[in-house]
């Protein structure tokens, strides 16, 4: 990780292409690493849930579509851990980046029918997830569930509802962040293992709203 973070302040210092060429072999050798790390989770996590596989984000930015060309590279590393669908929602997903590392996960872009199954629920009893988010294992962990969300209400729903704040929400995420000095650490692994578990109780959750109908029955 010590290398990763230094190769990483150097290319926000030189985000150009002809920097990039020239240390490209260090590069590539933390990439090597990087994997070996990244896999090592996804071993762990496989113990404890079923994974369908991992993505490995490039460092290399969509520019076909933005206006500003001027920095090719993103700053960070990531990786993404898929559960098996369609019984089991939610992903995880590491990054890695000096000043900005996190573990998180849950459902950062749920389609519309997923979305409207989300929040219908929401409208209808929040008991369930209440308990999950004021356990005291969640809030060490996350705090809260994050995510963006419309201004007031969504077309349909009472912008007067006592759970309008988590039925307004177009994302439902949770998010450990660490300091460089942790993610440094000898105990960082296990660290992120902890973490990840901490998303069971709401992943278990959301995957049987998701996965039933409003009066409880199954879906597949």
């Amino acid at each position: 990780m010590k290398k990763a973070f230094e190769f990483l302040n150097n290319l926000k210092e030189n985000n150009n292409r002809e920097w990039f060429a020239q240390h490209k072999a260090e590069y590539d050798l933390i990439v090597k690493e990087n994997k070996v790390f990244f896999n090592k989770i996804y071993t762990e996590l496989q113990e404890y849930d079923h994974l369908k596989g991992l993505h490995i984000f490039r460092i290399y930015r969509d520019l076909r579509f933005s206006k500003d060309q001027s920095e090719p590279y993103k700053t960070n590393f990531g990786v993404g851990y898929s559960r098996s669908k369609p019984m089991l929602r939610g992903g995880y997903y590491i990054q890695l980046e000096p000043n900005n590392s996190f573990v998180g996960g849950g459902f950062w872009g749920p389609d519309t029918k997923d979305l409207l199954r989300i929040r219908k629920e929401f409208e209808l009893n929040t008991t369930a997830i209440e308990k999950i988010i004021s356990n005291e294992n969640f809030i060490q962990y996350f705090r809260n569930i994050e995510g963006d969300a419309v201004k007031t209400a969504p077309r349909g729903f009472d912008k007067n509802h006592p759970a309008i704040d988590l039925i307004r929400k177009k994302q439902y995420v949770v998010m450990r962040k660490f300091t460089d000095k942790e993610v440094l650490s000898g105990s960082f692994q296990k660290e992120v293992i902890l973490t990840l578990l901490a998303m069971r109780p709401f992943f278990d959750y959301m995957s049987e709203v998701l996965t039933t109908d409003l009066n409880g029955e199954p879906l597949f």
